[in-house]
């Protein structure tokens, strides 16, 4: 089995396309579909559906301007990488540019702007951070790079692929309560954190992830498996994980984590990968 060396178009926080051919190793292929109810950059579900192991993929998330931006990308791809180019241009790459963008954004309704705006945010922004206050608002502090890329190819790459998925902003349990035999699901949900001051679980305007929702993704994971479905799940090794997992964790693993702004602080961290 060889799958394409896809690349996110999108900077995304325990981003999996280093371990795409080790989760993919967890399942049976070719499948029906795959699914991801956590999908962040979609790297998994795209690297799948470009090796053509799948008839369908559905991506799922609750990030609202995540599935927003995969729509406009997916059927308003030229005015949305003419938006883009004019977003990403020396003048735009300053303190002070970054957060009139932003507070631009924040006031947006508009689908197309709103997207490249993302786009825009997500390469200047920290370390490709989303992360929204408790009113809302994106609040993700400028970068501070050098000269951040228009991934336009990377763009372009994606948008035939995202043409023919599910785009939907459920419940991970509404995702997972539809998958049966056939489907290959990869669940990748805000991890449960290291220490009590490393928790970053609100990515979108919603609840956090708690200890009670990461239970229940088990759950749902094993209803989900006995009706037929491949359920894979990857988490932090913790004593919580290892307990809500159990015999379901089929590999542990050193994953670099790049949350430092400086590379020689970006330790790794453990992980397990569990199946049901």
């Amino acid at each position: 089995m060889t799958i394409p060396n896809y690349r996110p178009f999108l900077k995304w926080p325990g981003g999996k396309r280093r371990l795409v051919p080790l989760l993919a190793s967890q399942a049976q292929w070719p499948a029906r579909r795959v699914v991801e109810p956590f999908c962040g950059s979609a790297v998994f579900s795209l690297s799948i559906a470009a090796a053509g192991l799948v008839d369908e993929v559905w991506l799922n998330d609750i990030n609202s301007d995540l599935i927003n931006l995969f729509r406009v990308a997916a059927f308003e791809l030229d005015p949305l990488v003419q938006i883009c180019a004019g977003l990403f241009v020396p003048e735009n790459n300053t303190a002070e540019r970054y957060y009139y963008w932003r507070k631009v954004f924040n006031n947006e309704s508009d689908p197309l702007q709103r997207a490249a705006l993302f786009i825009y945010l997500n390469r200047h922004g920290y370390n490709g951070l989303c992360r929204f206050s408790a009113s809302g608002s994106f609040n993700v502090p400028f970068g501070r790079y050098r000269r951040p890329a228009f991934p336009e190819a990377e763009l372009r790459e994606a948008a035939p692929l995202l043409r023919k998925a599910r785009l939907t902003e459920l419940g991970f349990e509404a995702v997972l309560e539809q998958c049966t035999a056939g489907d290959v699901v990869y669940c990748d949900p805000p991890y449960v954190p290291l220490s009590a001051t490393a928790s970053f679980t609100a990515y979108a305007p919603a609840a956090p992830f708690r200890s009670e929702e990461q239970a229940h993704l088990a759950l749902c994971a094993g209803e989900a498996a006995r009706r037929g479905a491949t359920v894979v799940v990857s988490n932090h090794d913790t004593p919580e994980t290892r307990q809500i997992y159990g015999k379901h964790i089929t590999e542990t693993i050193a994953v670099r984590r790049n949350i430092s702004c400086k590379g020689n602080q970006r330790a790794k961290a453990a992980e397990i990968i569990a199946v049901f």
